[in-house]
């Protein structure tokens, strides 16, 4: 079955940086976009960046332009997102997930089916 499973979360000051890791299986992942998202407590979830199956487009949320980075390792079925000069806001769980439609770079929830269980991000001094 689908599983997406997310890891490198966890406590960092404020301006550190962080790498996260989804790892998929059972699919056949070069053929699917994938999107990192997240949620804050109390606050809906929301698109981060993502990145096409075919040509390696990426796509970022305005809040993470210039300090997120989404890459793709289609020989480990992996995405990461590595995060730059972290700031208190960027405090969520981030999840990552599988796009069902061709607009899946809007990083609109309701664009991705398959959701892995999600890391905890917490910047804090």
């Amino acid at each position: 079955q689908v599983q997406l499973v997310e890891s490198g979360g966890g406590l960092v000051q404020p301006g550190g940086s962080l790498r996260l890791s989804c790892a998929a299986s059972g699919f056949t992942f070069k053929y699917y976009a994938i999107g990192w998202f997240r949620q804050a407590p109390g606050k809906e979830r929301e698109g981060v960046s993502c990145i096409s199956s075919s040509d390696g487009s990426t796509y970022y949320a305005d809040s993470v332009k210039g300090r997120f980075t989404i890459s793709r390792d289609n020989a480990k079925n992996t995405v990461y997102l590595q995060m730059n000069s972290l700031k208190p806001e960027d405090t969520a769980v981030y999840y990552c997930a599988t796009a069902y439609s061709g607009s899946y770079y809007l990083l609109r929830p309701l664009l991705y089916d398959n959701w892995g269980q999600g890391t905890q991000v917490t910047v804090s001094s």
